[in-house]
Formats: structure tokens, C-alpha cells, sequence
């Protein structure tokens, strides 16, 4: 292939872009908040467990709280109604007995029942503390979440704009090149880790960083200048300026 040696040396410059593209979009994946955002997101999805356990914990001893006022309110309606009758003091004196027997009965299970629901609020506090606890650290899991894709949108928009003036530059530079020269070196640069074109320094190929052999020295020399010529190692372009040291 033949191509005019500016045109072989603004490669180069088409290669430079390449790489910056290249770098822009590995550093579009490699963001540090995108790992960020992968830890937060498991750190939030164990926090809302435990935020779900914690609840189910409070609503439990809420239920049981609310049992044990129930019936702790149903002895104490039966005492004072057995009171009442036992203030009238009407009926038996068997009945009477009965009922102060009753009532006693009714006072013991009363105070039962009131401090297993106290011991129950003791419990609920110590739940709801638990509950306050986990609510407090996914909140503050969530605000730091938002401020990692806070970050992470700020760099990609930053990095979409650096890629847009880069390809902008890329356009115009490729369109005033041979169309063959550029379809060889984006064929090259596809199949070679994103390198089409090296500059050959002082004997060495700077795609592959292998110095040439004699002979290859001296066919590249040998070439005519507007020839395209390929390092034998990576074959990939070599572009040849003042200072190729052949």
C-alpha cells in the first residue's frame, strides 16, 4: 500500500485519539463509586434485613403488650365488679367468702399479668432501640449511597464530554486521510489490543517495543517513502519519522 508519509505520520495523531478513547472508556468502567455503589448496595440489602427483623421483633411485643392489657383489663373489670358486689353485701355469707376469695385470686393474676407486661415494655424499649439503631445507619447508608452517584454521574458526564471532543477531533482527521491507509489501520487496531499505527524510535518498534533486526532495519530503509510498511513482529504500521535512527 502506498500513502503519502504526512499522511502515515498524522496516524500518529489518529492513534493518540484512539488511546485517549480507549483509556476514557476504561475509566468509565473502573470509577471507584462503581464498587462503591456495589458494596453499599449489599451493606443496604443486609441493613434492610436486619431493619425487617428488627421491626417484626417491635410488632411482636407490640401484639403480646396488647394481649396482656386486654386481659390484664378483663381480671380487673371482674375484680371491681366482684368488689361492688362485696361492698352491697347482700347474699350468703358463703357467697360472700366466695367472692373475697375470687377477688384475691383476681388481685394476684392482675399483678401477674401487669408485670409481665411491664417486663414486655422493657422489652419493646430495648427493641425499638434496636429498630431505631438500623433505621439510623441505612439512612445513613442511603445518604452516602446518593452522594457516591452524585459523584459517579458528575464523572461519567465529565468523561462523555471528553470523549465527545475527542471523537469531534477524530472525525475531521480521519475523513482527510486515505480511506484505505485508515480501513488498514483500524483493521490492525482491532485485532491488536486497540494499537494500529507505532512510530519506529531509533530501530524500535514503539507498538511492540521490539528493536529490529538488521534486516528489517534495512528493508524499512530500503522502502520507498510513500510505502506503508509493517513491523514483522506485531504487524502492526510502522510510521517512520527523523527519528526512526535508520
Amino acid at each position: 500500500m502506498k500513502a503519502d508519509p504526512e499522511a502515515q505520520r498524522r496516524l500518529l495523531d489518529l492513534q493518540a485519539i484512539d488511546i485517549a478513547l480507549t483509556q476514557l472508556a476504561h475509566k468509565r468502567k473502573a470509577l471507584p463509586e462503581h464498587a462503591e455503589l456495589d458494596k453499599l448496595a449489599r451493606e443496604l440489602s443486609a441493613k434492610e434485613d436486619d431493619r425487617v427483623r428488627a421491626q417484626v421483633a417491635v410488632d411482636d411485643l407490640d401484639r403480646d403488650i396488647e394481649r396482656l392489657e386486654r386481659d390484664a383489663e378483663q381480671v380487673r373489670a371482674r375484680k371491681d365488679k366482684d368488689q361492688s358486689r362485696l361492698d352491697a353485701g347482700t347474699g350468703p355469707a358463703r357467697e360472700l367468702e366466695a367472692l373475697q376469695h375470687e377477688i384475691a385470686t383476681l388481685a394476684r393474676r392482675q399483678s401477674e399479668l401487669e408485670d409481665a407486661e411491664l417486663e414486655l415494655m422493657e422489652q419493646r424499649e430495648s427493641a425499638q432501640a434496636t429498630l431505631d439503631e438500623v433505621v439510623a445507619a441505612l439512612e445513613a447508608r442511603r445518604t452516602t449511597r446518593a452522594e457516591a452517584e452524585r459523584r459517579r454521574d458528575e464523572a461519567l458526564v465529565a468523561i462523555a464530554k471528553d470523549e465527545e471532543f475527542r471523537r469531534s477531533g477524530r472525525r475531521p482527521l480521519a475523513a482527510d486521510l486515505p480511506a484505505d491507509l485508515v480501513g488498514l489501520y483500524d483493521k490492525i487496531r482491532e485485532s491488536s489490543g486497540g494499537i494500529g499505527a507505532a512510530m519506529l524510535r531509533h530501530g524500535r518498534c514503539e507498538g511492540c517495543r521490539i528493536e529490529l533486526s538488521g534486516g528489517d532495519r534495512a528493508r524499512v530503509k530500503a522502502a520507498p517513502t510513500d510505502e506503508v510498511v509493517r513491523c514483522e513482529e506485531c504487524r502492526r504500521i510502522l510510521v517512520r519519522t527523523a527519528e526512526s535512527g535508520l
